[in-house]
């Protein structure tokens, strides 16, 4: 898992995104206009609420905004990126469809994207420090690259104390 430091301190806000791949391409999710950082594209997930674990939070944004259900595997990889008004921790979590179509419930509009144009899209810059190690991997593209058994299906519980 790699972690790239904030620069600078602020609000801190943790988040968890999903990395979820089907058929060799990957979901994005545009924000919505009027939000913050709104039309750019991310990868879907969102705030984590106080006591909630990192999956939990996971699997309950993408019920709400996608209107899906996703089993969390691994943590692929976790950024650190200060805006200047707030510092964000993203973990990217590999994640395998269980059940619904995504829809865009929570956000403008959702696309599949393909290996060579995921950096066609604009990101926020969070994101992007992703982008360049999810185009050089290229076995995360594969149709059997999601998640196998160890993957999880998490429903929202509080974090032991």
């Amino acid at each position: 898992m790699d972690k790239v430091p904030a620069v600078s301190p602020g609000p801190r806000v943790e988040v968890s995104a999903a990395l979820l791949f089907q058929g060799g391409r990957l979901l994005i999710t545009r924000r919505p206009m009027g939000s913050h950082l709104g039309g750019l594209w991310e990868f879907p997930g969102g705030k984590r609420e106080p006591g909630e674990t990192f999956e939990a939070c996971l699997q309950r944004e993408l019920r709400e905004e996608l209107g899906i259900r996703v089993a969390v595997g691994p943590c692929w990889a976790t950024v650190e990126h200060a805006y200047p008004e707030r510092t964000v921790e993203i973990r990217f979590f590999l994640c395998r469809l269980l059940s619904g179509q995504p829809r865009p419930l929570g956000c403008s509009a959702i696309k599949w994207v393909g290996r060579q144009t995921l950096r066609r899209h604009r990101f926020p810059a969070a994101d992007t420090a992703i982008l360049e190690r999810l185009v050089r991997t290229p076995d995360l593209w594969r149709e059997d690259s999601v998640p196998g058994p160890e993957a999880r299906s998490f429903e929202s519980q509080p974090r032991g104390r």
